[in-house]
């Protein structure tokens, strides 16, 4: 059992839902990463997606999009990212993921962003535009440093290539939500409960549902659904607008909490 699914076991044993928040690196300058997953950490969250601001975000929405550009405006990049966590490595206790994009990996190099990632103790790797097929160059670069290659199933994968993906998943399945980029939704489709059934019945690793979740109400009825969730635009939104408060809600709605305020 990986560390990301150890971390998420344990979630499950305290009979909460797991919790992953993805923050922007360097929105609102790098110097906000350490104070940012520090606070994060003492929220209990299960572990943090570290996006990494770039040029072409195909996943990713306005929200996502606009903090990159501010991250990227910042100086920002991959590998000051990487220097940056490995800066307050000791103080990490929290499971860290990067999402980011090929194109920045191949440009630092495989192998040396491999040690990179192992110096700021990332877990686990998010990368997009890199399908099921091609991903094996990722795991011979990273799983013997022992991070994860978590993959992505869409609402419109099959069921013969779900079986697949979720065969060779790691960490997690990241178990998107909706059709399209990132971004907060007012409502999902209405078939997602035999979506997340079927998802769960074939994989032996968590399934974490991603995409769209942005309030407390939908932190608890994905949860339902799945192992847990991960929040971003919401997120991104929140630290943007220093609204903690808003950060701290999405949290406790993963443990079942649902504030008052919220209704």
């Amino acid at each position: 059992m990986t560390t990301l699914q150890q971390a998420i076991e344990q979630t499950k044993i305290a009979g909460h839902k797991a919790f992953v928040p993805y923050i922007m690196a360097g929105d609102g300058g790098l110097e906000t990463l350490r104070p940012t997953i520090l606070k994060l950490q003492q929220l209990e969250v299960t572990a943090i997606e570290v996006g990494i601001p770039f040029t072409d975000p195909v996943a990713d929405g306005p929200t996502i999009e606009r903090a990159g550009e501010r991250a990227l405006a910042a100086g920002v990049t991959l590998r000051k990212v990487l220097e940056e966590l490995a800066s307050f490595r000791a103080e990490i206790h929290v499971p860290l993921v990067v999402m980011t994009y090929f194109n920045p990996i191949l440009a630092y190099g495989l192998e040396e962003f491999a040690k990179a990632c192992v110096a700021g103790g990332i877990k686990g790797l998010i990368v997009p535009d890199v399908p099921l097929e091609e991903s094996a160059i990722l795991q011979k670069a990273l799983n013997p440093h022992n991070i994860d290659i978590i993959q992505l199933v869409s609402l419109t994968s099959p069921p013969e290539r779900i079986a697949r993906i979720a065969a060779a998943s790691q960490g997690f399945i990241y178990a998107v939500t909706v059709n399209g980029i990132t971004g907060a939704r007012s409502s999902f489709a209405d078939d997602l409960d035999g979506h997340f059934a079927r998802l769960c019945e074939v994989s032996e690793i968590p399934v974490m549902a991603g995409f769209g979740i942005s309030t407390p109400e939908q932190v608890i009825s994905m949860g339902a659904l799945s192992d847990g969730v991960i929040v971003g635009s919401a997120i991104v939104t929140a630290l943007h607008e220093k609204n903690w408060h808003k950060i701290e809600s999405l949290v406790l709605a993963s443990k079942g909490v649902l504030e008052k305020s919220t209704l």
